[in-house]
């Protein structure tokens, strides 16, 4: 997976919300997830995705939670 995430530029947390929220052309084999190069190259510039960053973007903001304690504004992912 880390592979993958570095061929699009995206980290390895984006590149799994992102797995779990769009068709991506990916196979999990056992506890493991394989990915074609040519597939996720296609994939991306081929239109197949729903605005990659667009996407990205609101998965982040929809596990974004954030917590108070004791006066204090905790951000956590």
């Amino acid at each position: 997976m880390e592979e993958a995430a570095a061929l699009l530029g995206v980290s390895v947390k984006t590149f799994n919300k992102v797995l779990h929220s769009e068709d991506m052309p990916a196979r999990k084999i056992g506890r493991e997830w394989k990915f074609s190069r040519l597939a996720l190259i296609q994939w991306v510039g081929g239109g197949s995705s729903r605005d990659f960053y667009h996407e990205v973007g609101s998965a982040l903001r929809d596990t974004s939670r954030t917590r108070r304690t004791a006066g204090w504004k905790i951000e956590t992912d």
